[in-house]
């Protein structure tokens, strides 16, 4: 035996050693803590002792001799010279079967009262990275969200990351709702972050369902939770998507809402110092998104390729869909589904926009047939909005344009299709077939 080897084996049985600090300060949210050993890294994980349970919070900035930590609960009781322990190995998950059905906050930890989750022999961390991108698999086949204005106007293929971008009060979480329970999927990760805490139990039990509930997980960070435990939400929901992705299922991740995440990292980056730029937002909160985003999708390609489907809202500020959040995730995503106000306020559900929404893979997801069926119902429905004003106040006259006239006709019909009751479903085969039944009447006159 060489030295080196049985240097290495000696080492190997030495017990590891706790690493220790103390608070210096607490400014706001954050915690100073003495790292004068150099042990502390970025985005680990300290245990800060209280008066009563202690508190754990992530390491957000570095100087010389300290760290700058944000807590994951409230700082109350914690007191200059407190005691913290640096932890090793806190910033992962070890998911299974077991998690299916239950409700987890931000740090996996179980919240509907049914007792702690068997956890399964692998460990994830929480900050991983996508597959590299030239072995990821393509997009696999068409998603049939059981909603018949996405089957028909936005359709999607496993694997691709759609957003619903939306004004407050416009129906938002009743369509993600129809989405969670009515999408074909193996698996559901559903990650419910920034949202209003009385909403959580109304949509476990009304939207989802226990049938849906039984092939889902649900992580929750509502508003009043620290911005840290709102940001770990989400890459809680996405460690778990890929768990079941990298075992070959097809998941579906819903995330209401990025726009909740983006704000958590803008609080997050301001108090680690970062300078603001538009609407106060940091550089890190442009850099966390596609970091977040990226990792849904298809998995390493092979024989049978796992996907995760995601669907991510936005919250988009004073119905402006150009702000930056809204913006920079357009550009992220896949396809973009647009809400409607004025829609909404006419009284049709879900009050999709059929003319400002699109899939990037439609080409790829529709068949020859039925993409002619989607193209001749765009342009009856852009004829009709490009004179919706005229016809308002009865300036249009019948017989003055042929297109305008038969989209005339076809409108109501076309609103009929796109009205969908939030108990319903609709196939993509049937969505179809309504919408060339719908077609083929106004030709018929």
């Amino acid at each position: 035996m060489t030295i080196a080897v049985a240097a290495q084996k000696s080492v190997s049985r030495i017990e590891p050693f706790n690493v220790e600090g103390a608070v210096l300060s607490v400014s706001g949210l954050g915690l100073e803590i003495s790292d004068r050993l150099g042990a502390l890294q970025m985005n680990a994980r300290v245990e800060i002792e209280t008066g009563s349970a202690p508190l754990l919070a992530e390491i957000v900035g570095l100087n010389e001799t300290s760290a700058l930590a944000l807590p994951f609960g409230s700082v109350e009781g914690v007191r200059r010279g407190a005691r913290t322990m640096f932890l090793r190995d806190a910033s992962s998950i070890r998911p299974s079967h077991a998690w299916l059905g239950r409700v987890v906050d931000g740090l996996g930890r179980p919240i509907d009262g049914k007792g702690p989750i068997d956890e399964g022999a692998v460990s994830r961390l929480l900050r991983s990275s996508p597959p590299t991108a030239p072995l990821r698999a393509r997009l696999g086949g068409p998603v049939d969200f059981g909603v018949k204005a996405l089957n028909a106007f936005t359709p999607a293929r496993a694997g691709q990351r759609m957003g619903v971008f939306s004004g407050s009060g416009v129906g938002k979480s009743a369509l993600l709702g129809m989405i969670a329970r009515n999408t074909a999927c193996d698996v559901s990760v559903i990650a419910l972050i920034g949202e209003r805490g009385r909403e959580v139990r109304d949509f476990i039990e009304d939207h989802l369902g226990p049938e849906g509930l039984a092939r889902s997980i649900v992580v929750v960070a509502t508003s009043d939770e620290p911005a840290m435990m709102r940001r770990e939400a989400g890459f809680m929901a996405l460690t778990l998507a890929e768990h079941f992705r990298d075992e070959g299922a097809h998941v579906l991740c819903l995330m209401d809402s990025l726009t909740r995440i983006a704000m958590a990292q803008r609080e997050i980056g301001l108090a680690a110092g970062e300078p603001p730029t538009t609407k106060g937002y940091t550089p890190s909160v442009f850099s966390t998104m596609p970091a977040l985003i990226e990792r849904a999708g298809p998995g390493i390609d092979s024989a049978s390729p796992g996907y995760i489907t995601g669907v991510f809202s936005v919250l988009v500020e004073g119905d402006d869909h150009d702000e930056p959040i809204a913006d920079a995730a357009r550009a992220i995503l896949d396809g973009h589904i647009v809400l409607d106000r004025r829609i909404a306020e006419r009284g049709r559900f879900p009050a999709v926009d059929i003319l400002k929404s699109i899939s990037r893979a439609m080409p790829d997801a529709v068949s020859e047939d039925n993409g002619a069926l989607i193209a001749t119902a765009r342009l009856h429905a852009s004829a009709y909005d490009d004179m919706r004003e005229l016809i308002r106040i009865g300036a249009y006259r019948d017989g003055a344009n042929a297109d305008v006239d038969r989209a005339i006709a076809l409108q109501p019909k076309l609103e009929d299709f796109l009205a969908q009751a939030l108990s319903s479903r609709v196939s993509i085969e049937e969505t179809f077939s309504m919408l060339g039944s719908a077609l083929a009447e106004d030709h018929d006159q």
